[in-house]
């Protein structure tokens, strides 16, 4: 499958008067340096929608003000090795825009710690009950410290992204969530070579970073299959040997990660967007998500949109498109904006959240000065790899 990341679209809604821009890998229009990129041989080894048991240090708790003030970063996969990714070739520019690299998303995340940021999960923010209703719930923190969900999107390694830097997938190995890497020579290399081992291993160093256990969603997709394994019926059926294996080796990679905290989203099957979809198309995109990828990484109330697309502006959730999404079980919706530091939203039916994109082009506004919301966790001009071009997105 023809996979182009160059893909950008306006969402349709305009929160807080802003257009957002949002962009990430898309099936509808559609991947060196000599040594191995800097990563550590491990990382620390979830059912979607509920953390580990794992608990941050307690001190004083303070219930947060609104559940729906609430910060969301997102992040696409890692660039391990800048001199393959941004190479000049056709899919440079897309991951100069989409994607951080290594070095950057690991200042980021240590200067988003030091600034009193603590992981949550959106589960942690709203109960469902029998009739579908959302209540939202007490979110009691340790004292000074501020709510965070992060987000990791198109974790399945695309097939446009072999040989451009990035790893071939994830697997577990000593009961630890590690990557698969093939270096600039093709030496397999095995160790933390993206965001979720990368995570683990902080949050080995720094546990008061998570509240009650929480890691972080992932958002998939499920056209190119799932963590790197091309388990699609639909698109390798009748070209991968080893499909059914490959299903079983997903399987116990998503349930290595869900075991250990993480949970997994929707992100829809053909990386689809919602807002110029009809119901009918989005109907059979789920059909789709709900045959090939709940299986392997479970059932889920989470819908992360593409694009940033949303099915409705700012207003309340009423449409078709609502009623068939909430009918097949999702609960919380998030789409992007990146012009304010956080934004939600409560109905009686749902939650939806805005998430920030984190990557070459939010960068770029942050160091112009054409956009303050990164600045809210972080110092855009320190975190930024020398690697990457004077023009610092593509």
């Amino acid at each position: 499958m023809k996979i182009s990341r160059r893909t950008a679209v306006i969402s349709a809604s305009t929160f807080a008067g802003a257009a957002i821009l949002s962009a990430c890998g898309s099936k509808d229009s559609e991947p060196a340096n000599d040594a191995s990129p800097s990563a550590s041989s491990g990382a620390s080894d979830s059912a979607s929608g509920s953390a580990s048991s794992s608990a941050s240090p307690q001190g004083p708790l303070v219930t947060w003000a609104d559940n729906t003030m609430v910060s969301h970063l997102f992040f696409h996969s890692l660039v391990a090795d800048p001199k393959r990714a941004f190479d000049g070739d056709d899919e440079a520019k897309g991951y100069l825009d989409y994607m951080v690299t290594i070095d950057e998303f690991k200042k980021i995340i240590q200067q988003v710690y030091d600034r009193n940021y603590i992981l949550i999960s959106p589960h942690q923010l709203y109960t469902t009950g029998p009739d579908g209703s959302i209540e939202l719930k007490p979110l009691e923190l340790p004292e000074g410290k501020k709510p965070l969900v992060i987000s990791f999107d198109d974790l399945s390694y695309y097939e446009y992204m072999d040989g451009d830097g990035f790893p071939d997938r994830l697997i577990v190995k000593d009961g630890k969530i590690v990557n698969e890497y093939r270096d600039a020579a093709g030496k397999k290399q095995v160790g933390a070579y993206d965001h979720l081992p990368i995570m683990e291993e902080f949050l080995d160093q720094h546990p008061d970073f998570s509240h009650d256990g929480a890691k972080g969603v992932i958002a998939m997709t499920g056209y190119n299959g799932v963590l790197g394994y091309r388990t699609s019926d639909i698109s390798y059926k009748d070209q991968n040997k080893n499909l059914d294996q490959d299903k079983k080796d997903a399987k116990k990679v998503a349930d290595a990660i869900k075991k250990n905290g993480w949970e997994f989203a929707s992100h829809s099957w053909g990386h689809i967007n919602f807002t110029k979809s009809p119901v009918d198309h989005i109907r059979a995109d789920n059909e789709k998500w709900q045959a090939e990828v709940a299986p392997i990484v479970g059932k889920t109330d989470l819908l992360i949109y593409p694009f940033g697309a949303d099915i409705a502006g700012i207003g309340d959730y009423e449409n078709e498109k609502f009623q068939y999404l909430k009918s097949q079980g999702f609960n919380a919706f998030f789409n992007v904006d990146a012009s304010v530091p956080a934004w939600g939203q409560a109905g009686g039916k749902y939650l939806r959240q805005a998430r920030i994109n984190v990557d070459g082009i939010s960068l770029k506004h942050a160091i112009e000065g054409t956009s303050q919301t990164l600045n809210e966790f972080f110092d855009p001009h320190t975190v930024l790899d020398p690697q990457r071009p004077k023009s610092i997105s593509g």
